[in-house]
């Protein structure tokens, strides 16, 4: 269950080592600790330190000696400074422009920023960016980082938006909350294990023969529309039991979501307006919540009146019926079907662009795997499908569907990245933006290109560690004290049935690419069937 995610571009750091797959991960110690040896610095954040740094410091394991660094970069002046941040950001630069010109200014992939919105949704804009694989998963660390109110970054969107909950997405695992609507989710996805599979087959054979009609009567056909109505029944279809196309909702699920999504999101999303227009319209001040009031009244209706099975259970660990309808809704159409809505035009698109070489190989391979399994499509015959689950890690590698991660400094604490320690305090906000973290090229090699082979085989399993996606590493699993995404399991194994059913059904097919505010806009140009 994911949140949104925007296209990316990576970067070549000048200052890297030559390409090596490495093993290295993070560490955040407190200053405290008695290996570590910190002289006073007693500069503000914009200054020049007035003491030189110390020339070592030494992790919490004693695994390695680097350089203790001041963090480079600053805030600007009030206001002003936030400002720029965010017209470089979204117009002048560009996200991906931003992050790698800061990066080669500080010749450190570790630097104080602003990050958007800024003045006047968010009050205090002031991070330190985390843009490496070592120092990124101190975010994961909920005993060095609080998580309170941080899932959409700098800022919160109003309650007002989900009934007037805080939802389980905005809560610090410390708060007792936490851990029963966490435990809820967990009681939705077992209790919707024997569904996903015939579900998505049924949904997602819609899909197909909606593209191929288009095909036909147009020569092209927009996967967005058809993949939204597909993910939205699907979902609803396998958590609830419920159709919406056979309720009142109808087939406007997928619109009311991208209304509601917009008014939270909006404040970090470029729409492709005019610069200014769309910079006034969308960041500078929150869009009221009564814009959407019917919109979520109506998928609130639709949920409330299909999930009476999980508002049992919600009772029986204290929740309201209301609360745990609220947040079965976002659950669902923001982190789910977010996901999907981002992840599966995304996978088109880097599949699409590998050519008929790859598409030859799933299609034979997932082809051969289920006819091994007697014809049927099981859990068992995508254990054999070796290929296809590493385009699947490739493609959240390269492209994760959550690029931001943030976390509040519980404590004074020392970070590294590859090449330096660098102090952080108490207090201070911490941001890590994924889609460099999950392509340094110091943990993989060719980081920039889509490698379908890479997660096979041993070698290639030791760096399912360094996926990042979940809000945590791909080999650790959602628990109820931290803050790692509880369907994990459920977004891999949908995004595999994806791929399986995408080559059970074509050989091969061709796509057109443009831009979108979430993802990539993908147009089907050519499905060529199944041959053999």
């Amino acid at each position: 269950m994911a949140s949104a995610s925007l296209p990316f571009t990576s970067v070549h750091l000048q200052f890297n080592s030559p390409n090596k797959s490495l093993s290295s991960s993070s560490t955040a110690t407190r200053l405290s600790s008695s290996r570590v040896v910190v002289r006073p610095i007693r500069a503000s954040v914009s200054e020049k330190p007035s003491v030189p740094a110390p020339a070592v410091g030494v992790s919490e394991t004693g695994e390695s000696k680097l350089p203790l660094k001041r963090i480079p970069g600053d805030y600007g002046f009030p206001f002003v400074g936030p400002l720029r941040d965010r017209l470089d950001y979204f117009y002048n630069l560009g996200r991906e422009e931003f992050f790698k010109s800061k990066i080669q200014k500080y010749q450190s992939t570790v630097f104080r920023t602003n990050m958007p919105p800024g003045p006047f949704i968010a009050p205090n804009p002031n991070v330190v960016a985390l843009l490496d694989g070592k120092s990124f998963p101190v975010l994961f660390d909920v005993s060095k980082v609080e998580k309170k109110d941080l899932f959409t970054g700098t800022y919160m969107p109003s309650t007002d938006l989900t009934g007037g909950y805080r939802i389980l997405s905005y809560l610090d695992p410390s708060e007792p909350k936490h851990a029963k609507l966490k435990q809820l989710m967990f009681f939705l996805l077992k209790s919707s294990s024997n569904k996903v599979i015939p579900e998505f087959e049924a949904c997602y054979t819609n899909l197909f023969e909606t593209l191929e009609k288009e095909l036909a009567e147009k020569g092209k056909s927009s996967f967005q529309t058809a993949n939204d109505q597909a993910a939205f029944n699907f979902l609803c279809r396998a958590f609830f039991g419920s159709n919406p196309p056979d309720t009142k909702l109808g087939t406007d699920g997928p619109s009311l979501i991208s209304k509601w999504v917009l008014l939270q999101l909006g404040p970090v999303l470029s729409l492709g307006l005019p610069k200014y227009i769309e910079d006034l319209l969308i960041h500078t001040f929150p869009l009221p919540p009564f814009l959407v009031k019917k919109d979520y009244q109506r998928l609130y209706d639709f949920f409330y009146q299909s999930s009476g099975f999980v508002q049992d259970e919600a009772e029986k660990l204290g929740i309201s019926r209301e609360e745990a309808c609220h947040n079965l809704l976002f659950a669902t159409c923001f982190n789910s079907f977010g996901g999907m809505k981002i992840f599966y035009p995304n996978m088109m698109k880097w599949i699409g662009r590998a050519g008929v070489k790859l598409h030859t190989e799933l299609a034979q391979e997932i082809r051969s795997a289920i006819r091994s399994n007697g014809g049927k499509l099981t859990m068992a015959a995508m254990e054999q499908m070796p290929l296809m689950k590493s385009v699947v890690y490739e493609g959240l590698r390269i492209e994760p569907p959550v690029s931001a991660q943030y976390g509040k400094a519980k404590k004074n604490l020392l970070i590294e990245s590859h090449d330096a320690v660098f102090e952080v305090k108490e207090g201070e906000m911490l941001f890590g933006f994924q889609p460099l973290a999950t392509k340094d090229p110091k943990i993989f090699e060719r980081s920039e290109e889509f490698v379908p082979d890479r997660f096979m085989g041993e070698d290639g399993e030791k760096l399912l560690k360094h996926v990042l996606w979940s809000n945590g590493p791909e080999t650790e699993n959602p628990t109820l004290e931290n803050k790692q995404c509880a369907g994990k399991d459920f977004v891999v194994l949908a995004s595999r049935l994806f791929v399986v059913e995408l080559f059970r059904r074509y050989d091969s097919f061709e796509i057109e690419v443009g831009k979108s505010p979430l993802g990539a806009a993908v147009t089907v140009t050519s499905l060529k069937g199944a041959s053999f």
